[in-house]
């Protein structure tokens, strides 16, 4: 089994997963689109139950873009309310087990029932350390980025902040969920090979494995394989091989 092959000493510590497919897992099989959404979010239940046992420590799923607030008005409120299910089903289980649920986008444009729903779970699972769960809702990297530059420019204006004084630690310390580190891999389901202005400041130096099994049937396998994968890959944040093999640094298994 490939669990087996993985090493507990390398999980990486924050995951992220662009999760991509259900439209096209629906339509394969001769369903509605928000058939494939209603799927999709037993994968969602699964990989959060198998990153917790795997021990990942930080999991940012990309649940609703800003871009799908263009899509059909019918879908969007389905995807709204899969979002309020998904919250009343699954609170108990994640509160259980030490996980705490965050949001990270534009969240004021939610509706208000899945905004309340939502502020709900987060308060309630405030204090939990075993494990964080992140959805990107109403999220776009470049939005965040955006957000970011503008809050610094008001404290600029301000006078809270010297604007020579802004580098990169500065710049990161305004987006939306500063304390979480940045992800080690970055997961797209369903084939393309895009990123879709998804943490685009936060993945400058993820590992990315695109696999092109749909995200409805996304499950602990899946996951486990491209933690084995990331495991098998050098990371050198600009250094030789080297360098990284010479220095005291992990290489392959940082």
């Amino acid at each position: 089994m490939q669990e087996r092959r993985i090493r507990p000493e390398a999980i990486p510590r924050h995951v992220a997963i662009i999760m991509d497919g259900n439209g096209r897992w629906a339509e394969r099989r001769g369903l509605g689109r928000n058939q494939g959404h209603r799927a999709g979010i037993e994968s969602v239940r699964a990989v959060v139950r198998a990153a917790h046992e795997l021990g990942v420590r930080f999991l940012t799923l990309y649940a609703f873009s800003t871009e799908n607030w263009s899509r059909p008005q019918g879908e969007v409120d389905a995807l709204m309310g899969l979002l309020e299910h998904y919250l009343d089903a699954e609170i108990d289980e994640l509160d259980r087990n030490g996980i705490r649920l965050r949001a990270i986008g534009r969240l004021d444009q939610l509706p208000d029932a899945a905004r309340a729903k939502l502020a709900e779970a987060v308060g309630r699972t405030a204090d939990n350390t075993e494990m964080t769960v992140l959805f990107a809702l109403s999220y776009g990297g470049r939005a965040e980025i955006a957000d970011a530059a503008r809050r610094i420019a008001r404290d600029a204006e301000h006078g809270k902040l010297d604007p020579d004084s802004v580098d990169e630690k500065t710049f990161a310390s305004y987006l939306y969920e500063p304390e979480v580190p940045d992800p080690d891999l970055l997961i797209r389901t369903g084939g393309d090979t895009r990123i879709s202005n998804f943490l685009l400041w936060q993945v400058a130096y993820a590992e990315i494995h695109v696999t092109d099994v749909l995200w409805p049937d996304f499950r602990k396998s899946d996951l486990v394989e491209a933690i084995w994968e990331f495991q098998q890959r050098e990371r050198r944040y600009g250094r030789t091989s080297e360098q990284v093999r010479g220095d005291g640094t992990p290489g392959r298994d940082a």
